[in-house]
């Protein structure tokens, strides 16, 4: 391994290290960025300087990229770049001999990388890395104080590179540099890995920053109408080829490791994966098969599986037309547009089998549907996504896939259809064996059927016994505490679409029809998907604490004799996807005070006390500035929308100035569901427009959602939040922003002082929206409803009343509102707003630091996966060593 060991004495080699020293070094899970950072630190802390670096060279021959550091600004790897007659490295390269000097800034060939932090250190050691003659990189200690390095030291540096060549040149040349940059950037835009990484994301949106936002930060858009010469110039002036390739080797490097938390805590699941149902996934603006919150949970789910290594494979439905567009008329009334997605410019490819695409065919009494199956990568894992719009179906076929959540109960029972019964096809087809089935609410619950029918053929074995074994390996997880939330079909339609499945199980229509009833003999009760997925799945549960209550309250009647307290549904609380939904700013300040690798941490309880050393103005200036790009969006939008509507310049030119850096900023966004109460604040106008307009003390508001296309009292609350923003007394203090998405969302949660929250208790199963603001510095105020009832401690947010409900809903709504107007006049507003000699909210400061260390680490989606695992996946996928009887 170390070829030149023979020439180096004994007693100095000693002083470096052993063969066995060495072999440690190299990453366990074949991970060269690793393996560099384990050589970088090594070295710092032998030598004793602030800064080890390891330049590697491209394939050009000429190009050094700087590959690890421990001492300069762990951002600026594969960033620094320079070519091997520029720079100190670079001379250390062109002369292939060491190069010592005690103060590096009046060397003529020192460059100044603003993006490296290399300003406080003053003397500079340099050596080159050396493999069997051929030169690999630059090895460089850097000291703060004034340092002489000795004939020694220099000496035992160059050993030290010689020693360690082998592993450098290793490193190096997995990195497969010869792939032109067009190339790795469209294996980036494939994976959607790039969703979460902000350096892969940050490249795309460099290389054309006005085409990026039009294009719905869409990569593989971008690509293909960026001309590649053109590409590749603003890759060379930008010196983004060491960058594209530092995130092309850090994707591979994140599909390739082995050396996971799934991997050390749910083997059991590499040959068995999960198979997660969902009939939305929300995991970036660019792909729109999602409208809410259960698709951005579903997304935050599968991303956070994969960073975790947790294997799953994600079955949906893609929907060419997405969710509709909302836009608003002079009158704020909502109207829905729908938009053909082209699936050209999506970062999918057709599912194959022996090289054919795959297609899945369900039969109807009505005649067979069949879908052809796109898969898309998430990290490690797939996503499936059934189409039915293909040749040889009927036109209503071929339109069941065009709309999420558009059309009526037929067409509806149609999609769950698709994607329960044929996402199993298409498991089957692909020869993937789920250890487990997840199914993300109920619309995926035909899955169990179609797993029972497929266990009878393959185990010889009756429906009754079928449906046992299948429900062992099942895990419902119920969203829904709003009784109309749940679907539900008449005996007929359940007949008509899955009458062949039922001969095929042989059962009675009765019986099959009583899967989905709650008191099979009741002949008036519809089918329920709810019902069949309870009855069928051996572990259910809801997404916080008290939903499992409300849940199990709720289901009771299934369980005849049980106490409510007994009825078998657990809860696992919902947590956010981080990187997804943290700001740069504030990962950047992370990343300072904690390490980069915090990302890696953030769910150890306890890891978030460290927040309590940040500095208090350097918090603040980092939200001040995420709430200043969050009004600037938010004009812009504003005046988009008042130009599309052709109102009158002197508005136009209003809504340029509107909304205010200084003053409290409130943010509302959800589904506009009549429960949700976005209007809740307004009950009292006199009492708003005081808040809005004093003068000392303002407040602001930003609203946005979509009502339900079909959901007129939703489209009114809307209505009449819309019309306040042109009211004198609200204009330019309240903001409705159009057409909400993970985009808008994602402004909205970064940029906020206040997440409001107040849905009618109890009927707010989670709300993970107010989960992504803690991370990015804002607070809380909210019903304790939801994941709020079992975060809220009294200092890391603001309650809304105490938990207190009333039958009527006139009498609830008319105290939450009251309620409301109290917290924000007696404890929010003043809080916010009492600064110190240095202009600092102290105590709203100190609210914001309790916020991020008591919840930082309990409301993640790692957290969520890894409960998963643990109490259900594991179990339902026979992986348990012991288990108590109980």
């Amino acid at each position: 391994m170390i070829s030149d060991e023979s020439a180096i004495p004994i007693g100095e080699t000693s002083l470096l290290w052993t063969l066995e020293e060495i072999g440690r070094l190299v990453s366990r899970s074949g991970n060269p960025s690793e393996t560099l950072n384990n050589i970088v630190n090594l070295i710092q802390r032998r030598f004793a300087t602030d800064v080890c670096s390891v330049y590697l060279l491209e394939a050009d021959r000429v190009t050094l990229v700087l590959a690890a550091t421990i001492g300069l600004r762990a951002e600026s790897v594969g960033r620094v770049r320079m070519r091997s007659n520029e720079g100190l490295a670079g001379l250390v390269a062109e002369q292939m001999r060491p190069v010592v000097l005690s103060d590096a800034t009046l060397h003529p060939r020192f460059k100044y990388f603003r993006d490296a932090g290399e300003d406080p250190y003053q003397t500079f050691l340099g050596v080159p890395i050396v493999d069997r003659g051929v030169l690999q990189g630059v090895l460089v200690v850097q000291t703060i104080d004034r340092r002489t390095f000795g004939d020694d030291d220099v000496r035992m540096l160059v050993m030290a590179g010689t020693q360690l060549a082998p592993i450098v040149g290793e490193a190096r040349a997995s990195g497969h540099f010869v792939v032109p940059a067009h190339q790795r950037l469209a294996e980036l835009a494939r994976n959607l890995w790039w969703s979460w990484d902000d350096e892969s994301r940050g490249l795309f949106r460099e290389l054309d920053p006005v085409l990026w936002h039009d294009l719905d930060h869409n990569p593989v858009a971008l690509l293909q109408q960026v001309e590649m010469a053109r590409l590749d110039d603003r890759a060379s002036q930008l010196a983004m080829h060491g960058r594209i390739n530092h995130a092309y080797r850090r994707l591979q490097e994140h599909l390739r490791s082995k050396r996971t938390w799934g991997g050390r805590h749910a083997s059991v699941l590499g040959a068995r994966p999960v198979a997660y149902f969902s009939a939305e996934f929300g995991l970036h603006e660019s792909l729109p098969i999602y409208s809410g919150g259960l698709g951005v949970l579903a997304g935050d789910h599968l991303k956070s599986a994969s960073d975790l290594g947790v294997p799953l494979v994600g079955i949906g439905l893609y929907y060419d037309q997405g969710y509709f567009r909302q836009w608003l008329d002079r009158d704020g009334w909502q109207h829905e547009d729908y938009i053909n997605v082209e699936e050209e410019r999506l970062p999918i490819q057709p599912a194959r089998v022996g090289g054919v695409p795959l297609t899945v065919t369900i039969d109807t009494r009505s005649g067979p549907i069949a879908a052809r199956v796109w898969t898309v990568a998430v990290g490690r894992n797939p996503l499936l996504l059934l189409d039915s719009n293909i040749d040889g179906n009927r036109p209503e076929d071929r339109e069941l896939t065009s709309r999420l959540y558009g059309g009526d109960q037929r067409v509806r029972i149609r999609q769950e259809l698709l994607l329960g019964v044929g996402g199993v096809k298409a498991l089957n087809a692909l020869g993937i064996c789920p250890g487990v089935v997840h199914l993300n609410e109920g619309h995926s619950a035909f899955a169990t059927l179609e797993l029972a029918r497929a266990r009878m053929d393959t185990e010889g074995i009756d429906a009754r016994e079928a449906m046992r074994r299948v429900s062992a390996q099942i895990v419902f997880t119920t969203h829904t505490p709003v009784p109309a939330g749940h679907d539900t079909f008449t005996p007929h339609q359940v007949e008509e679409h899955l009458g062949p499945l039922r001969d095929a199980l042989r059962l009675d229509i009765g019986t099959f029809i009583g899967l989905g009833r709650v008191n099979p003999d009741n002949h008036s009760e519809p089918f329920c998907m709810t019902v069949l997925a309870l009855k069928l799945s051996h572990r259910a549960n809801a997404v916080s604490s008290l939903h499992g209550q409300v849940s199990r309250a709720m289901w009771a009647p299934l369980f005849p004799g049980w106490r409510d307290e007994h009825v078998p549904i657990g809860h696992i609380t919902n947590g956010v996807h981080v990187k997804s939904w943290l700001a740069p700013q504030m990962k950047q300040l992370y990343d300072r005070r904690f390490g980069p690798d915090w990302p890696e941490r953030h769910g150890e309880p306890g890891f978030w006390e460290a927040i309590d050393g940040v500095d208090d103005g350097e918090l603040w200036e980092a939200h001040q500035t995420l709430k200043a790009q969050l009004v600037a969006v938010a004009r812009r939008r504003a005046v988009t929308q008042a130009e599309r509507r052709g109102e009158p310049a002197e508005s136009i030119a209003a809504l340029r100035r509107a909304l205010s850096p200084d003053a409290l900023t409130i943010g509302f966004a959800r589904r506009f569901a009549t429960y949700k109460r976005a209007n809740l604040v307004l009950q009292d106008l006199e009492a708003v427009t005081e808040l809005v307009n004093d003068p000392q003390r303002p407040v602001q508001f930003i609203f946005a959602g979509k009502a339900h296309p079909h959901d007129s009292p939703g489209k009114g609350v809307l209505q009449q939040i819309a019309r306040l923003g042109r009211d004198p007394r609200f204009a330019g203090k309240l903001l409705f922003i159009e057409d909400y998405d993970i985009n808008v969302g994602r402004y909205l949660v970064q940029g906020v002082d206040v997440w409001l929250n107040n849905p009618r208790r109890p009927l707010e199963a989670c709300g993970t929206s107010g989960q992504k603001v803690v991370l990015n510095g804002g607070l809380n105020l909210s019903v304790l409803d939801g994941w709020w009832a079992e975060a809220y401690d009294g200092l890391n947010g603001f309650a809304i009343g105490m938990g207190e409900v009333h039958s009527s809903t006139d009498v609830h709504d008319a105290r939450d509102a009251e309620a409301l107007r109290r917290v924000l006049r007696d404890e929010v507003v003043p809080m916010y707003y009492e600064r110190d000699a240095d202009g600092l909210p102290r105590e709203w400061i100190a609210r914001m630091k309790r916020a991020i260390r008591t919840l930082g680490w309990r409301f993640s989606a790692d957290r969520m996966v890894m409960d998963y695992v643990r109490c259900a996946y594991i179990p339902a996928a026979g992986g348990t060593s012991s288990h108590d009887g109980g």
